[in-house]
Parts: structure tokens; C-alpha cells; sequence
């Protein structure tokens, strides 16, 4: 069977994506016995006639559609993404009769109430690369779909849950082929590299769980580090490792780093750290392994407001890791987040005079939380009167403690000024 992905995102946000969670579908797909072709929006083709022109040249049997993100998380002047993405849908449908699959970290939240906004003839919540291959296997004998893991038809309830792999191994990393055509011609862009999915950290905000589930999974690192090397023979040398916690657990993180020490691979790299395992032998073998940057979400300078959020490190942790990197030559880019549950002016002051102290090459200031089903948070929002009852949260919802939404802007805009690092 002839299937065509289609990666919608066009947004970069805080750095141009590849399209890492839609080409290890389509390479499990292709693994599968299918014929496969991938087009990456991100690459500067025409959203509303590349798919048209995709169809036309490829002649797809069926069309799968990646949802990224669902909008920029930013409570002033918010951008809903899924507008262009129901666009994309659209001029497939104009263009083609063939049946259309969404799916992608962003859909996994909301599967439901996005397949209904899309218009798309069915969805696959959670891990494409199982879902995709076995839903095309029961579409090419004409048989029914509904009771696939994951699988959602318009309006009605899926008959089994979405199912995670127990172990990354099992599933197939792209080839290069597959994602190099959304890579530049410089080859300066920055490769992504999963490692793990899961988290059972439970910040109250995060959605992380719903899309990966709670249980941690691991590739190997030996075939992690044989991945990247196919890039670095083919010429690229920055990669993004797109973990949310690289260093969880840390012995794996640190077989990571000698494993591309051992292969003496000539990159540099970035990740997202976790404040509370940090130390000094990890990270001075990040350092050694060609890390040069690192982004730390520590949200909080107040230990009330950290706990609000489900934090499970202390500040003192976050200045810790903050000056081992800073020892070992690691740029560190952190991140604030405002308005929580039990947020006042007091431990937003905190928290600015906290970072302030910090020292980081870059700071990004968010005032209000995206509010996710599922998530604590969301419980709070509701219990306070502050959600409609039914309420599916795909249209973009915020969480600001009481009396700050005048004041909280207004404060970070102006701390910002005196400060070229902050972005806001």
C-alpha cells in the first residue's frame, strides 16, 4: 500500500523541528512491507498546495497527518495551530479520496475532541509505530479498525486503550534518508535524537505522561550512538537530544556520553536537564561527550511554588547543577514559569532574584500555565469554578493564580528590560 505522511507543523517556536515522531512511523510503516513518502511542511512548501501536489505525483491509498503542537503555550495573543492543520486536512480531502489518519504527540492529548475539530476519518493515539502498520493491515483486507489499540473513529469511544512498547528496541529508529531531505543543505540544523520515552515525575502541568505514558523506556544507548554516527559520517554535527529529562535515569544518561566518547564522534549536542540527579561525574562526561548547551526548566525559585507544580528538587539542586555546567563550559538556558496554584507577587519576586543569581546565558519568563486534561492541574482549574464542566481544553486554556493577571505581565516585561538574556 501506497501511504504518504505529511508533517504539519510549520511553527519553529523556539528552534526549527524535524519531524523526528512522523518519519519513525513512516520507517516502521516502510519496515512493514508498505511504500512510503514523507513531506515535512517545516521545509518551506506551500501548506496549502504541497499536500495537493504530494497526492497528485505519489497517488497515496491512505494519508497520514502529524500534529505537533496544538498551539504556542502563550497566554497573551495565543496562536491555535490546529487551524493550519485542519487546512492541510482539508486540501488532502479536496485532492484525494484515500482515508485519512491523524496522529502525533500533539493529537495523543486531545484524540477525540482533535479528530472531531480536523475532520479526519480516524486517529491513532500514542505510539504510531505499532498503531500505523497494523491499522493499514486491516484496512488493506477491509476489515474493521475499532477495536485497535489507540484507534479513534468519529464520535465513538475507542474499544482498547492506546498500548505503549515495553522497550524502545523494539521499534525502529528512521533512516537517514527518510528525515535528510528536512535537514538544510549547510547541514547546520540540529539533528533530534530520542533516547526514552515515559515520565513518572507527574508535574502537575505536564503532559508528558499522556502522550508517552508514565513507565520510563529506553533504546539502548549502543543503538543511539550508532544512529547518530550514520549522521556524523554523512557531515552533521549538531544534535538535540529531545528527552524531557536527559539525565533520568543518570547511569543511563552517562553510558550515553561514553559510548560516543568511545566512538570519538565529532558533534556537539544539546539537552534538557533535571535539576536533582545532577553531578559532577555526569556531567563533566556530557562535557567531554560534546555537550555545549543545556536547558533547565526549573520554573521556580519558590519551594512552595515548586511543589504546587509537583517539583521534586529544591533550589539549592538547580544552583548546583546550574555552576557544574557553568565549570564545564555548558551554556545553560533556563526557564520560569508563573501563575501557578498558590503564586503570589512575594514568590514571583523570589523567583526572579532566584534566577537573577543563576548567571545563565538565557532565561525564558511564561506567564500562565497551559492547562492539559488530565493533568492535576486541571483538577485544581475545574474544582475552582475556573473551567466549564465538559470542557475538552483543546481550545486553548490558562491556569494564573488570582490577582496577578494585571500585574504579572507588566513586572516581567519591565525586570526584562534592564536584562539582554530574558526572553519573554
Amino acid at each position: 500500500m501506497k501511504v504518504l505522511f505529511i508533517s504539519a507543523n510549520t511553527e519553529a517556536l523556539n528552534m526549527p523541528v524535524m519531524p523526528l515522531g512522523v518519519a519513525c512511523v513512516a520507517e516502521a510503516t516502510r519496515q512493514a512491507g508498505h511504500q512510503v513518502a514523507l513531506l515535512d511542511l517545516m521545509s518551506g512548501k506551500e501548506a496549502r498546495t504541497a499536500p495537493a501536489d504530494a497526492i497528485g505525483s505519489f497517488r497515496p491509498a491512505c494519508i497520514g497527518v502529524s500534529v505537533r503542537n496544538i498551539d504556542d503555550q502563550k497566554r497573551e495573543a495565543t496562536q491555535f495551530l490546529l487551524e493550519k492543520v485542519k487546512s492541510v486536512v482539508a486540501a488532502c480531502r479536496d485532492a484525494s479520496s484515500a482515508p485519512i489518519v491523524v496522529g502525533g504527540a500533539g493529537y495523543s492529548i486531545f484524540p477525540a475532541s482533535a479528530l472531531a475539530y480536523l475532520g479526519a476519518d480516524m486517529g491513532i493515539a500514542g505510539e504510531g509505530e505499532v498503531g500505523m502498520p497494523a491499522l493499514l493491515a486491516r484496512l488493506a483486507e477491509g476489515r474493521d479498525v475499532s477495536d485497535l489499540p489507540g484507534v479513534y473513529l468519529p464520535g465513538r469511544v475507542p474499544r482498547q486503550p492506546r498500548a505503549h512498547c515495553d522497550t524502545l528496541d523494539r521499534l525502529p529508529l528512521p533512516a537517514h534518508d527518510m528525515l535528510v531531505s528536512s535537514a538544510p543543505q549547510d547541514q547546520t540544523t540540529w539533528i533530534p535524537v530520542q533516547t526514552r520515552r515515559g515520565c513518572a515525575l507527574r508535574c502537575s502541568y505536564c503532559s508528558t505522561p499522556r502522550i508517552e505514558g508514565t513507565r520510563l523506556r529506553k533504546h539502548s544507548p549502543e543503538r543511539v550512538v550508532e544512529w547518530i554516527a550514520g549522521w556524523v559520517a554523512a557531515g552533521f554535527k549538531h544534535f538535540y537530544f529531545v528527552d524531557n529529562t536527559f539525565n533520568l535515569p543518570n547511569g543511563y544518561a552517562l553510558a550515553l556520553c561514553r559510548q560516543i566518547i568511545q566512538r570519538r564522534l565529532d558533534m556537539v549536542w544539546r539537552c534538557i536537564l533535571y535539576p536533582a540527579t545532577v553531578n559532577q561525574e555526569l556531567i563533566a562526561a556530557m562535557a567531554a561527550a560534546g555537550c555545549r548547551s543545556v536547558s533547565m526548566g526549573f520554573e521556580s525559585g519558590s519551594v512552595s511554588v515548586l511543589r504546587s507544580l509537583g517539583k521534586r528538587f529544591e533550589p539549592d539542586q538547580v544552583r548546583h547543577a546550574s555552576e557544574l555546567c557553568a565549570d564545564h563550559g555548558i551554556e545553560r538556558m533556563g526557564f520560569l514559569l508563573f501563575g501557578a496554584p498558590g503564586e503570589t507577587r512575594d514568590t514571583v519576586e523570589e523567583s526572579l532574584a532566584f534566577a537573577d543569581g543563576l548567571g545563565l546565558e538565557a532565561l525564558q519568563l511564561t506567564a500562565g500555565i497551559r492547562i492539559y486534561p488530565g493533568t492535576p492541574l486541571a483538577a485544581t482549574a475545574f474544582a475552582e469554578g475556573r473551567l466549564a464542566a465538559g470542557d475538552d481544553l483543546l481550545q486553548p486554556r490558562f491556569y494564573l493564580a488570582r490577582g496577578l493577571a494585571e500585574w504579572l505581565p507588566n513586572r516581567l516585561r519591565q525586570w526584562a528590560r534592564s536584562r539582554s538574556y530574558v526572553v519573554i
